[in-house]
């Protein structure tokens, strides 16, 4: 009796899904879900969120995963409430309620100070349970252990941080705020550290990010369209939106394509996406001095 061959499926495009992640999924359960609906194992995301925390979140399907490194080095966009008042010991809405002071003392104004002082090239402490490494160990691992985890200052860059409102309830202040920051900020501490600088502590009750580089809620979808239609931006365009473009000659393409240098463009620091004559994509390139060097290369 003769076996059938089982029919090769055909992979899914190579490609960026942009996701509006709901509340309550970690970004591994969005990564999860999209290997079922992209149909291949693999998947991965840029930049994680917090559980609480809903938006964008980028995720790469098959040959885009290679851009996920480079895509979380990017500015991020973010909207939140910050409660004055009361500490937690997640610095967020999760954890468990530290300690509590009257806030409805505190000033507009004062506020204000406190948030013009943490915009700019600040340095910042990561939240206790975070997904820092401290000797080989996520620190949120040793933190739910009961060990006290001390992590170092880190330079991190808010480029922009507004108050958008204030309300006022009793003893609790709750601000409304926008946040353009770099890469490995942490809004959770923003929001201890305003509180701390007021006297009164803080904590973030709600966090929503809206982009991501180039990616904005704007062409995010949510889980439920997604399992009606999933929507992969081709890897080519996807490039295009995040970072400079460069179209190669043949022999440029035919070099790159087997990891050579071609000579700089002059097209600056950061990632170049380098496109072959038939505008397929070739690599991500790093320019260095007088030549360009191959960051990650997409021909087969």
């Amino acid at each position: 009796m003769t076996s059938r061959a089982r029919p090769q499926r055909t992979p899914p495009p190579s490609g960026l899904v942009i996701v509006d992640k709901p509340a309550g999924w970690t970004s591994h359960d969005v990564v999860g879900k999209l290997r079922g609906l992209a149909g291949t194992r693999k998947v991965g995301h840029a930049g994680t969120l917090d559980p609480m925390a809903t938006g964008v979140l980028v995720i790469g399907v098959e040959r885009a995963t290679k851009l996920l490194g480079h895509l979380a080095l990017t500015e991020k966009s973010y909207q939140g409430t910050i409660r004055l008042g009361q500490t937690t010991s997640t610095d967020d809405a999760e954890g468990e309620p530290l300690s509590s002071a009257d806030a409805g003392q505190v000033t507009d104004e004062a506020i204000a100070a406190g948030v013009a002082a943490l915009t700019g090239r600040i340095m910042q402490v990561p939240p206790q349970v975070s997904a820092i490494k401290v000797n080989g160990e996520r620190a949120y691992r040793r933190a739910r252990a009961g060990e006290t985890v001390e992590l170092a200052a880190r330079p991190v860059t808010v480029s922009s941080f507004e108050v958008l409102a204030v309300r006022r309830e009793g003893e609790l202040i709750d601000i409304e705020v926008s946040v353009d920051c770099s890469s490995g900020t942490y809004i959770r501490s923003l929001a201890r550290d305003l509180g701390e600088g007021l006297g009164v502590g803080g904590h973030l009750t709600a966090l929503r990010r809206t982009r991501v580089g180039p990616y904005t809620l704007d062409g995010a979808r949510t889980i439920e369209e997604l399992a009606k239609e999933c929507v992969i931006l081709p890897i080519g365009e996807a490039v295009t939106a995040a970072f400079p473009r460069r179209d190669l000659t043949p022999d440029e393409a035919r070099l790159v394509s087997h990891g050579g240098r071609p000579s700089a463009a002059g097209l600056g620091p950061g990632p170049v996406g380098a496109f072959g004559p038939d505008g397929s994509l070739i690599a991500l390139l790093e320019e260095n001095g007088k030549v360009a060097r191959p960051l990650v290369v997409f021909a087969p």
